[in-house]
């Protein structure tokens, strides 16, 4: 069983922020990250009018071309950068809560640290390993 490090979320969301789904990257989450991509580009490319584009690449014009973005594609662009920089931050948080879980470390429902030598948290009693419980029952013991 491999174990996974703890995620930063913060790194994640700052990622997130640069770029929408670079947060993803980061976490490992794929298909996520291609979805947000995907996301920008295509609202970036329907969204922009024609006389904003640039017609060339330099740093002059780029920057005359972000004065000219229409306020709704502006708020589109905003909005999917803070939901995918929200979206890393819940993922990362999620990882690492799973993470802790999956190590036997903390109790999936209080958070607390627990004796992985027993199947219950001693702090709320609820049970830790469901799934070995299903295991048993299947055995015939």
């Amino acid at each position: 069983m491999s174990t996974r490090n703890n995620t930063r979320p913060w790194l994640a969301v700052v990622l997130a922020f640069l770029y929408p789904g670079l947060g993803h990257v980061y976490l490992r989450e794929w298909l996520r990250a291609l979805v947000w991509f995907f996301l920008n580009v295509t609202s970036f490319a329907l969204l922009m009018d024609e006389e904003a584009m640039p017609e060339t690449t330099s740093l002059d014009a780029l920057f005359r071309a972000a004065e000219n973005i229409p306020p709704e594609a502006a708020l589109a662009l905003v909005s999917i950068t803070v939901f995918s920089m929200i979206d890393a931050y819940w993922m990362a948080k999620r990882q690492n809560r799973d993470a802790a879980v999956q190590e036997g470390t903390t109790c999936p429902n209080c958070g607390r640290d627990v004796d992985p030598d027993i199947d219950f948290c001693h702090w709320c009693t609820e049970r830790i390993a469901p799934e070995s419980e299903s295991e048993d029952s299947g055995s015939g013991v």
